[in-house]
């Protein structure tokens, strides 16, 4: 498995950033890579993906959710293999750290190459980048689910 951490700090509210977060099917619009995201319910979602011309799918399940504080994954079918949580950190009123940590298991020669020489690391440092570009454009979150779902 490899591991990836990046952080950024995001222009808006601690529960704007959570509730946009949590909008999963928007995830194509600021994630390199993701061209769909189906929430199947709430612990379960669909992703389609394509990196370096190499397509997937894969299912994740949500096993640790709360509300403005994490939302951990991990996935439960496909061809992908990964586990994260990212994590939300008021600065102040109008500010906050949103941090992501991902272990994952590159498949490949291509895949455990990229992941050597750092480009999973750069690509999710450029999809955070992006969520605060969206997220701080539109001020507001365009929804949000509060529910908390426990492990095990």
């Amino acid at each position: 498995m490899s591991m990836v951490k990046e952080s950024v700090d995001v222009d808006v509210p601690l529960h704007t950033a959570y509730n946009q977060w949590t909008q999963f099917e928007d995830f194509p619009r600021f994630m390199e890579g993701v061209e769909a995201v189906t929430q199947l319910d709430d612990r379960r979602n669909h992703w389609r993906t394509s990196v370096g011309g190499v397509s997937r799918e894969f299912d994740t399940e949500i096993v640790d959710q709360l509300p403005d504080e994490r939302i951990a994954w991990r996935t439960v079918d496909g061809e992908v293999e990964q586990k994260g949580v990212v994590t939300f950190r008021s600065i102040d009123a109008t500010h906050t750290t949103v941090s992501l940590a991902m272990d994952f298991r590159p498949e490949g020669l291509v895949e455990r190459a990229g992941s050597a020489m750092g480009m999973v690391d750069r690509r999710v440092k450029g999809d955070l980048r992006r969520f605060k570009d969206f997220v701080e454009e539109r001020g507001r979150e365009e929804g949000g689910w509060r529910g908390r779902i426990t492990p095990g």
